[in-house]
């Protein structure tokens, strides 16, 4: 490969040396078509002639050599190498610019783009490691308790309440198993740009409530107080599945948040542009920290660790109001409760 690509450098400097001596000829030969020599005078000059029109050529060959090796050839062979590196997995490689970050030489802008690419790259990896390794740990808690209860289960000597009880462990693990595992789907979806905004527009209020009446018999168990406050004239057009689930999984996490007797709210408002839905707990709430990193995959703050979560719907709820061109954030003191707030536009007429 290496030998094939000398050898067509080598051809290339050949061809370039016989074109710059074809050219010095004819400029030559132009020059004494004008002049009246005699032919012994002609004949006198021509060694002299033909060995300056070598010279010439072999400095011009020269010339252009050097100019080639140093202005192509070295930017080339750094910027090769550092995509070597790169291709070999070494993500802390930064190739190095010729003559500066803003110098506005061609290669240095080329250098600016591939160092941006490495460094998107790099982040990409530690995510990928991240999510294959956090993957792993969250199917091995559920596996695993499946396995210890399965096991229980071979023994003969068990109750019949006892075997009902160790099936229903079984089966609550499944049920997150199987939620983890379409999270995950759902998420890889989103974030690879696979789903698609199927738009329509709708009124966001009825959507609202629709979605607060599946969890009925969550608060009704759990007797928390419901407060809800609907703009029933809002209207939005964006992907009514898409944000079904921004809104259950919100609701999810406030209904699971909070403590028997407590209280959520929801409350849909408008502006002149936008329309805002307040999703409020009074619940156990997070500290600081766990509110900075709360749409992170897989990540669980203090107070989760205590309820059966995988760290994916807060994700999933941020790559979908992305995708809409919302924002969303939330505010939250321990032990008073979170309030997530979104943001989206309102349709034209609505």
């Amino acid at each position: 490969m290496k030998t094939g690509v000398r050898l067509s450098s080598v051809w290339k400097l050949l061809l370039f040396f016989m074109i710059m001596a074809f050219e010095v000829t004819c400029n030559f030969l132009l020059f004494f078509h004008f002049m009246d020599l005699d032919e012994a005078a002609v004949r006198n000059a021509a060694p002299i002639t033909f060995a300056n029109i070598i010279l010439l050529s072999l400095l011009f060959w020269s010339f252009d050599a050097v100019r080639r090796k140093q202005m192509i050839s070295k930017p080339v062979k750094r910027i090769q190498q550092g995509i070597d590196n790169v291709i070999k997995g070494d993500f802390s490689t930064r190739i190095e610019y010729l003559h500066g970050e803003d110098s506005g030489n061609e290669f240095d802008v080329i250098i600016t783009g591939l160092n941006k690419m490495i460094e998107e790259l790099s982040g990409v990896e530690t995510l990928r490691t991240d999510f294959i390794a956090n993957v792993s740990h969250e199917l091995k808690t559920p596996l695993a308790v499946m396995q210890n209860y399965g096991t229980l289960l071979q023994n003969p000597e068990l109750s019949e309440e006892q075997r009902i009880q160790y099936g229903r462990a079984i089966q609550e693990q499944t049920r997150t198993l199987s939620n983890l595992v379409m999270n995950i789907l759902k998420l890889n979806k989103l974030e690879n740009q696979q789903i698609y905004p199927n738009v329509e527009k709708y009124y966001l209020g009825e959507q609202l409530c629709e979605c607060m009446l599946e969890f009925e018999a969550v608060w009704e168990k759990k007797e928390i107080e419901i407060e809800v406050e609907i703009d029933e004239e809002v209207q939005i057009e964006e992907d009514k599945e898409l944000l079904s689930l921004v809104w259950y999984n919100l609701l999810s996490n406030a209904l699971k948040f909070t403590n028997t007797g407590g209280k959520v709210s929801l409350v849909l408002y408008k502006d002149e542009t936008f329309a805002y839905v307040e999703v409020k707990d009074n619940g156990c709430g997070m500290t600081t920290e766990t509110g900075k990193n709360i749409f992170k995959k897989f990540y669980l703050g203090d107070t989760s660790h205590a309820t059966k979560g995988n760290g994916l719907g807060l994700a999933l709820v941020k790559r979908v109001i992305d995708i809409c061109g919302g924002e969303i954030s939330v505010s939250s003191q321990l032990g008073e409760g979170s309030t997530f707030t979104v943001k989206l536009r309102r349709s034209k007429n609505g």
